[in-house]
């Protein structure tokens, strides 16, 4: 009995730690800790429910929170939809909108081409503030509270992690990197992780912005890192995956597939002591986490940009010719597979039983079970 109240207490703490339930995904990678991991289950053989078609192609992931569903198109449009695929509201920019939506405190954060970060209402579509960086923003917002002080961060070209008082859009802080900021920043215990294209993996002080540690370990990193405790997870640009020792700010394994030698675009999920990430080579690789040895591959039959995520026993893939597919958190094996017809490079929202995802046909898709 004390050992079931104990595991009780432990769930719901991570829960209300990373602000997700099985029905919600209000960052782009699930959690602020950028895991990949989602609280619900999938049925085996999910069904299309529907399709929403935006102006333009989707390159953006899609985000839920209270039964709103939040993505956003290279129209420069972001649209929230209720479960059912019915628009709820629209609120245009003047440009492309490619950063995934983060949903806080029933608020919408993004960021558009030009450089502008947002804040609207979630229930209404209205804009509450916005504030300009010197260029653009294609990466997922996060965010930190203390005190009754929330921070809202994203990174941009102009090469900064720019931070924002989530209340009011004033700048908090700027932290200067020596590259574009091309994925999103984690966050966990009051400390921002993020990869640039300085190949650095930077740790900076979420209240003052001062950088803590900038480890040299890549070379361009086009996504975002995992983290986890004091391990960070990422790939770059030159097919090599990490595991980094944070407190050590060494490298405490790498791996690379020497025949391909081919870019990590996708991030990385952790699933217990198994570490989930993709490749330009059409492979889903599956390691030890702890160890980096291979577990298992799976050829997904074309490039793979798009992160996977995984929910319960599965896993969630989808790559650039527009198949999506689960597969088996334990051997790679297929269990469901669907071939939309249309590139597919953000990961998908897995929440409340269901797989949200866009493609560049400008449809947004619902599957899940009727």
């Amino acid at each position: 009995m004390k050992l079931s109240i104990n595991l009780l207490f432990l769930f719901l703490f991570v829960i209300r730690l990373s602000g997700q339930t099985a029905d919600s995904w209000p960052i782009f990678r699930g959690d602020r800790q950028l895991t990949g991991i989602s609280r619900t289950e999938l049925p085996d053989k999910p069904e299309l429910l529907w399709a929403f078609q935006t102006e333009d192609n989707i390159k953006a992931a899609p985000v839920v929170e209270k039964g709103m569903v939040v993505i956003g198109s290279t129209d420069g449009i972001m649209y929230c939809l209720n479960k059912e695929g019915k628009i709820q509201w629209k609120f245009k920019t003047d440009n492309a909108i490619e950063a995934p939506a983060l949903i806080h405190n029933n608020t919408v954060y993004f960021g558009n081409l030009d450089g502008t970060l947002f804040a609207v209402d979630l229930a209404t579509g209205e804009k509450k503030w916005d504030y300009d960086t010197d260029n653009q923003i294609i990466g997922s917002p996060n965010w930190w509270e203390k005190d009754g002080v929330t921070y809202i961060f994203a990174g941009s070209y102009d090469y900064y992690l720019h931070c924002v008082d989530a209340g009011t859009g004033e700048v908090k802080w700027k932290y200067e990197s020596d590259n574009f900021i091309n994925g999103a920043p984690a966050c966990i215990d009051g400390k921002i992780y993020f990869g640039g294209c300085d190949g650095f993996l930077h740790v900076v002080d979420v209240e003052t912005g001062e950088a803590e540690k900038k480890i040299d370990v890549a070379n361009y990193v086009p996504g975002s890192p995992a983290v986890e405790k004091d391990k960070a997870y990422l790939g770059d640009y030159d097919g090599r995956f990490f595991q980094v020792d944070i407190i050590k700010e060494t490298t405490t394994w790498e791996w690379k597939d020497e025949s391909t030698t081919l870019p990590f675009i996708a991030s990385p999920a952790i699933a217990g002591n198994r570490l989930l990430i993709a490749n330009h080579n059409k492979f889903l690789y599956c390691f030890d986490k702890n160890s980096g040895k291979k577990l298992w591959e799976y050829n997904t039959g074309n490039r793979v940009e798009a992160s996977p995520v995984v929910a319960g026993n599965k896993v969630v893939v989808a790559n650039m010719r527009g198949d999506l597919a689960l597969v088996s958190l334990s051997d790679g094996k297929v269990i469901w597979s669907y071939e939309t017809g249309s590139q597919i490079v953000s990961n998908p929202a897995v929440a409340g039983g269901r797989i949200y995802v866009g493609g560049s046909d400008g449809n947004m898709y619902c599957f899940g079970k009727k």
